[in-house]
């Protein structure tokens, strides 16, 4: 290292007497040590930047002023959040998390129940059968008493087991645990949503609470006394969740009030309520009720056949045998026709589909009815939303109410593109 040292350095061409000068030039006493150089080498420094590092955190942040006042203007205010609601709510979270494992669980035993019923009632009904045509072929006896014993015993078995399978409907059981518990997922994640970016308060515990409570009385776990009709003199859309407030209606008029709302966003979410209303919704209750409709007759037929005609008729006269048989394996048939089938499950998708439908149209009735537009959702939020429950881009849902509005009752596209 090289040691440069420069003391009572003056220049030649200031005068000595001048006072000034000497006030003006001082003493300079430095100790700089640096890398020695080889002859003919260059000492190259590194470019400093000039940038503050409010302008840094600024360009990192992705906000281009340079200022700090309108970085804090452009900076989102933090919104007071209740200490004590954020704790309730994960409790209700820790509850919800709880359900779904709950529903899961059971749906998958009821799912079992369906099947284990379905292969147990049919081998007892066959076995039934083919008792009832050997006892037809024996010489008679202690032994032909016993088979035709047997196979009327085996036939009231069916029969009481099948009684209580289409009374339950293990496969419609099933179906409910599955829509619970996906239900209950959604909550979870909505719930996790508020804690993670809102500001949660009383009003939203609430809200939260409602809503779980809602969903066990919409999708009870237990069988006795609480169970869902599963034979229900009118088909209706299922119903899961919190009723909604009622408000009164005031239109924009094609005005922005800030929150995403305008006349003409207004009008497009009437036109999709329109449609859902009467093709959405109004298709899946129609399918709904052949499905009853044929369940019904299928759970009256399976019974009717094994004790009628299979138990009554066993052994008594060639005819009867012939009765005997063929009833069984006819039930045997409508057995498999309705639990393997699952026509259960078939009805309850239907008409959970149809309350998936009247969700979304209470959703929207409920923000076009809200007076205050601050206090509605945001409304591109609500329609991409929307869109993406329908299964449709936010250009093919502008394109559908546009259709609708033109075509009127001619149009008969769907509003959803996933069911």
């Amino acid at each position: 290292m090289a040691s440069i040292r420069a003391s009572n350095v003056v220049p030649s061409s200031f005068p000595s007497s001048s006072s000034r000068c000497r006030r003006e030039i001082m003493t300079v006493r430095a100790t700089i040590n640096m890398p020695k150089l080889r002859n003919g080498s260059s000492l190259s420094l590194p470019k400093l930047t000039t940038i503050g590092l409010v302008e840094e955190l600024q360009l990192r942040s992705g906000y281009k002023n340079t200022t700090t006042t309108q970085f804090e203007k452009l900076s989102p205010s933090p919104k007071a959040s209740d200490p004590m609601a954020i704790e309730k709510l994960y409790a209700i979270m820790e509850a919800v998390a709880d359900r779904v494992e709950m529903h899961k669980n059971i749906g998958e035993q009821r799912n079992n129940w369906n099947n284990l019923l379905l292969t147990s009632i049919n081998s007892i009904t066959l076995t039934a059968s083919l008792m009832t045509g050997v006892a037809a072929m024996g010489a008679g006896g202690a032994p032909l008493v016993a088979l035709k014993l047997s196979s009327t015993l085996l036939y009231l078995a069916a029969t009481g087991m099948l009684l209580v399978t289409n009374k339950i409907q293990p496969s419609q059981l099933a179906e409910e645990q599955r829509n619970a518990a996906r239900w209950f997922k959604q909550l979870y994640e909505e719930i996790h949503t508020t804690v993670s970016i809102g500001a949660p308060n009383s009003n939203d515990v609430k809200e939260a609470t409602a809503k779980v409570i809602a969903l066990d009385r919409a999708y009870p776990l237990p069988l006795l006394g609480v169970m869902l009709k599963k034979f229900p003199k009118a088909v209706e859309p299922a119903v899961w969740w919190a009723p909604l407030q009622n408000r009164k209606t005031k239109g924009l008029g094609g005005r922005n009030n800030g929150n995403g709302w305008n006349g003409e966003l207004e009008g497009e979410m009437r036109e999709i309520v329109t449609v859902l209303n009467r093709k959405d919704k109004e298709d899946y209750l129609r399918l709904g009720k052949k499905a009853l409709k044929l369940n019904k007759a299928l759970a009256i037929s399976g019974p009717l056949l094994n004790a009628a005609f299979g138990s009554a008729f066993a052994g008594h006269g060639p005819w009867a045998v012939v009765l005997g048989v063929v009833a069984g394996a006819l039930s045997t048939v409508v057995n498999a026709i309705e639990h393997g089938g699952q026509v259960g499950m078939v009805f309850e998708m239907y008409r959970s589909n149809a309350g998936f439908f009247e969700l979304m149209q209470e959703s929207i009735e409920s923000n076009l009815e809200e007076r205050e537009g601050e206090r509605r959702e945001n409304g591109e939020l609500f329609e991409m939303k929307v869109a993406l429950q329908l299964g449709r881009s936010l250009s093919e849902l502008r394109d559908l109410t546009a259709s609708s509005s033109i075509k009127g009752e001619a149009n008969h596209e769907f509003a959803s593109k996933l069911f």
